[in-house]
């Protein structure tokens, strides 16, 4: 069992997974403080001096100044302000992985076409068959290919 799992750890695709899981880690991190630090700041001044993570429904019927006074005091809260950072959070991760798939399947895709603009072989007009792209002569029905000669 030890030998099995040592193989399965070693494989490349752990090692990737688990470089992936740090990083995204990290960048989630980078990605909260730019929404708690920053974007909620602006769009709480823009909606009229409201601290969104300060935003939450008591469920005691006591009066706290901030959600922070009504945890102190231990009291049951509905925290959504936190609620709408995490969404906000959430989109800014999501649309930012999207634009990375996005550049990396653009880049991908003009691999491919790049490889298919360079062809390598090309049909004989007489036989049909498959015959390198430089041939001037089909190897197999010995035609005299009129389009090379034209060429040259």
């Amino acid at each position: 069992m030890l030998k099995e799992f040592k193989k399965f750890a070693m494989k490349g695709n752990v090692l990737d997974l688990a470089i992936g899981v740090v990083i995204g880690a990290a960048f989630g991190k980078i990605v909260s403080s730019l929404v708690e630090d920053i974007i909620m700041p602006l769009v709480g001044s823009l909606v009229g001096k409201v601290d969104f993570s300060n935003l939450y429904i008591n469920l005691s019927g006591q009066h706290f100044n901030s959600l922070q006074e009504a945890k102190t005091a231990g009291v049951a809260t509905i925290n959504y302000g936190v609620f709408l950072n995490n969404i906000i959070n959430f989109l800014i991760i999501s649309f930012s992985i999207f634009i990375v798939v996005r550049q990396f399947n653009k880049i991908k895709d003009m691999a491919v076409k790049k490889e298919e603009k360079t062809p390598t072989s090309k049909k004989c007009p007489y036989c049909c068959s498959e015959i390198p792209i430089e041939a001037v002569r089909c190897p197999k029905c010995t035609s005299e290919l009129i389009e090379s000669v034209v060429a040259e």
